[in-house]
Formats: structure tokens, sequence, C-alpha cells
């Protein structure tokens, strides 16, 4: 298949991408163009206009802020996967994209890229949801705003942007001392779309005890779903209490899948799972940091 004709623009900055964005309201950006080029091949999606930001080295770049990281909407999930400074700082969404796709896909999708997609089966999305991210976006005629990932994930293919947005910047806090993570995947095959989906963060206090938790899903519902579990803080970790947890949130998802309660299943095997990660690793982010540096 070949998609149907559009009109290609290519910015050099991106303030030029904006402005392109604001003139042409039927512009789809497009980053690494790994699920909008398979939607345009397929005919599923026939944009009048593409506004390729590949250019914008700008947004390609990492920083290490105090209290967050920062990254470009541009970097790749191959980046993400292989770069140290991420690894340690936030080391979930490291883990994350070792399972998007093949190497080729990880090359050139972004994760810019992935969270304005918005599928509700990706990788990119559920991370940035558990790691509580906040995305810089910008238009050319309303400025700047700050999304949180609570708010940018509205329904199956759909984000809180408006037509004549653009996510330039992902900020994540860090990952702190006496905090775990876990990160589970069920694909038919590695590089498929996951079945069933779950990444944990959890939080230790200097007496063992619970402080901070937070997991979400995938392939659960019409967008990634976030779990905050207030009622575990001040509980010690335990393999009674994930899996308390694990069959209360997998129960409230909402599968879209031919077998519903085989997918409630393996989201609660998921959960269990990415919560024993998380308990293994509390203590272990140190130890990396300490690497890095």
């Amino acid at each position: 298949m070949k998609p149907a004709p559009f009109q290609y623009l290519r910015p050099a900055t991106v303030a030029e991408a904006l402005e392109q964005l604001a003139s042409y309201p039927d512009a789809k950006v497009m980053a690494g163009g790994q699920s909008l080029m398979a939607l345009m091949n397929l005919r599923l999606a026939r944009p009048g206009v593409i506004v390729d930001i590949g250019r914008l080295d700008e947004l390609r770049r990492i920083f290490d802020d105090t209290e967050d990281l920062i990254l470009g909407a541009l970097v790749t999930h191959r980046t993400v996967e292989t770069d140290p400074l991420i690894a340690a700082r936030a080391p979930l969404l490291a883990d994350a994209a070792r399972y998007i796709g093949h190497v080729g896909i990880r090359n050139r999708g972004t994760i810019g890229g992935s969270v304005a997609h918005a599928d509700p089966a990706a990788e990119m999305p559920l991370s940035t949801l558990v790691l509580d991210a906040t995305f810089h976006v910008e238009s050319a005629t309303r400025g700047r705003r700050q999304v949180r990932a609570e708010d940018m994930f509205v329904s199956y293919f759909t984000s809180a942007l408006e037509p004549d947005e653009l996510i330039t910047w992902v900020s994540i806090p860090a990952a702190r001392y006496g905090q775990g993570w876990g990160f589970v995947e069920y694909a038919h095959q590695h590089g498929d779309y996951g079945l069933a989906g779950a990444g944990a963060v959890l939080g230790l206090d200097a007496d063992g005890r619970i402080c901070e938790l937070r997991c979400a899903v995938l392939s659960a519902a019409d967008r990634p779903l976030l779990f905050v579990g207030d009622d575990a803080v001040g509980e010690r970790p335990s393999a009674r209490l994930w899996e308390t947890l694990a069959s209360r949130w997998a129960r409230s998802t909402d599968p879209s899948s031919d077998d519903p309660d085989y997918s409630r299943q393996l989201c609660e095997t998921a959960l269990f799972e990415a919560l024993t990660e998380a308990t293994r690793r509390v203590g272990e982010r140190q130890e990396r940091v300490d690497a890095y540096r």
C-alpha cells in the first residue's frame, strides 16, 4: 500500500515547525515515522500535510537537572535504552525501551512521537505515567504550557495535544535512593504489541516501609492506566500485599481483547511481577548512580 497524496514540509527550527502547524490545521507531525507512516500506508490516516521534525537536532539533547532528567522530544528509543545517564537517572524508562519493536524501529522511533501517538499498548506512555513525567508543549499561537502524564492520554490514539501543538521536552523526576522499579511485558514474541504489561515504582523509607507506590498497565483500557498505592503507605512490602493490590487493580481494567478475563489475568500477573521486581531493586539505584559517577 502507498499513502494518499500529501504535502511534505521539513522545518529547520522549532519556531518554523510551530508556524507550519499553525498554518495548516490538518497537518500531522512526523518524528521517527514508525507509527504514522504505517497508518498512512494502510490509508487509515490521510493527513493533507506532513510536518517532518526530524531535522530539529535541538530536540535530541538530554539534560541532567538537579531534580529532573530532561529529554528532548526527538530522543530515540534506542538512546533511551542505551544511554548511561538515562539508565542511572530513569532506569524504568531505559528498561521499558528494550521492549519496543526491534532495533531498527528503536533507532528511529522517538519518545515524543510515542507519547503524542498515545497508543494504549505502547511502552513510553506507560513509563512516563508511572514516573510522573511532565511534557513541555508549545504552540505558535498559544505559547507554552506543561501537561502532566496523568492528563496527556485521553483515549485510543488520542492525547491532550491541540492540532497546532508540539511536544518539545519531557521532564522526568530522577530516581532516588530507596526507590526501586520494575517493568514486565507479555507478547507473542519480542517486538510484537504487548498483550499485557505493567510498570512500577516503589519507594521505601528508612524503616523499610512503603512511602511511595505508583503502577501503570498497558493494553488494559483505551489508555495506559495509573494506580497509586496510597492505601499501602506505611505497610511493609510482601508477596501477600502485592497479590492483593495486583488482583484489585487488574479487576478495574477494561481490556478490549476478545477474551477480557484472560487479559485481566495477564495484567494481574504483570503487576505482581513488576512489584516484585521493584522490591528487589530498592537500594540498587544508589549503586547504579555511584557506578556512573
